[in-house]
């Protein structure tokens, strides 16, 4: 996620400062960047189509046999996976502040604590502009992440393992007792979702949201997402994490596929799919680092200044997204292709600008706001 901020001294008073480039985590804004645009994939659809529409492609938006396509590559390969990747790091970056705030003398839990409840606090007007906002999920399960932080690189990563696929256990379980009545709104056009199914929805989300982030500070501490693992083991990674994670999305897809989108497969299809949300997470991960690795040009730095400013790119995705897709075509019927072309065209505007923004800038608007209220102090921004 943004920006994370140290100070320069060992005083509790002292003014924080941004992270001189030579001390950032390059990758991590990489990797941040990517994921920051790759979540637009998923989002745009709940912009523009029927919140059904997102779980089940027959609900709205394929027109064409290109819509279907999207639409089934949209399932298998980004849904839930760039949400993880942004997940783990947003892990990363609650550590490595919390770390560097204790290291300057500061005390780092209190303020880690304000850091969420003002994140909190956006992620909820945010969600007054959509309903799908993640910031208000990440806020709640950060004091999880600090108390549980310090914990071994194995125990992070089991735990981790363990709390991102509970609720899709849970939901195999439970599934042969959901009517289609209980799926209204998610799976079906209209109707209303029962508040069993509503309370899956909402654990699944914390439980991979939590899972994923203490995943992350697992690998963090390994070195793993800083790029400080050897080639063999990114491309080893990439190559278990696909095999493992494509065939188990493509599977969840054929379980709702083959019962022609029938609700008494809605959770064990969305369930299997999850089992590879990790996998596929760590095998994006590591294409990204291997990567970041052997290039150093003009996208490796547009991706990594989209990183920097993710916060404010994830809020103007949904500023746009609302503009266009939800309130300006409101009358038109929206397809999967002109969702991508939206998707595409936002992608080109935030390459753009962000690189533009920090050659002038210190911050993101967004990010240098969060960080001004952090602090309670006015904090520089011109370069």
């Amino acid at each position: 996620m943004p920006d994370t901020p140290v100070v320069t001294d060992a005083s509790p008073t002292a003014t924080p400062t941004a992270i001189p480039t030579a001390q950032r985590i390059d990758s991590l804004d990489v990797i941040r960047g990517v994921a920051a645009l790759g979540i637009l994939l998923m989002n745009a659809v709940s912009f523009a189509l029927p919140d059904a529409a997102y779980m089940n492609l027959e609900q709205a938006g394929n027109e064409t046999l290109l819509d279907t396509a999207i639409g089934v590559a949209g399932r298998i390969l980004v849904d839930q996976k760039m949400m993880a990747i942004f997940s783990l790091l947003f892990g990363v970056g609650i550590v490595i502040f919390a770390d560097r705030a204790a290291a300057k003398g500061r005390r780092s839990i209190w303020l880690s604590l304000w850091r969420n409840l003002l994140l909190l606090i956006v992620g909820v007007a945010h969600t007054i502009l959509w309903d799908g906002d993640v910031l208000t999920v990440y806020a709640l399960c950060a004091p999880f992440v600090l108390l549980l932080r310090k914990l071994p690189a194995a125990w992070l990563f089991g735990i981790g393992l363990a709390v991102a696929n509970a609720p899709a256990v849970l939901s195999l379980m439970v599934n042969s007792s959901i009517e289609d009545a209980d799926l209204g709104g998610v799976w079906f056009i209209g109707g209303e979702l029962s508040d069993g199914v509503g309370g899956l929805f909402l654990l699944d989300g914390f439980g991979r949201a939590l899972g994923l982030m203490l995943i992350g500070v697992g690998l963090f501490r390994l070195g793993f997402v800083q790029g400080n693992a050897s080639q063999a083991t990114y491309r080893r990674t990439a190559v278990w994490g696909f095999g493992i994670g494509v065939p188990l999305s493509a599977a969840g897809l054929l379980m709702n596929t083959s019962t022609d989108w029938a609700g008494s497969a809605a959770f064990s299809g969305h369930a299997v799919s999850t089992f590879g949300t990790v996998p596929m997470a760590l095998g994006y991960l590591s294409l990204i680092v291997l990567w970041a690795g052997r290039n150093s040009g003009g996208l490796r730095a547009r991706l990594q200044a989209v990183g920097r400013m993710a916060l404010t790119n994830y809020l103007t995705q949904t500023i746009i997204g609302v503009a266009v897709l939800t309130i300006a075509l409101d009358n038109v019927d929206v397809s999967r292709t002109l969702v991508l072309g939206f998707v595409f065209a936002v992608w080109a505007l935030q390459l753009t600008w962000s690189p533009w923004w920090l050659a002038r800038f210190r911050f993101g608007p967004f990010e240098w706001a969060w960080r001004c209220a952090t602090y309670r102090s006015l904090q520089p921004l011109r370069r």
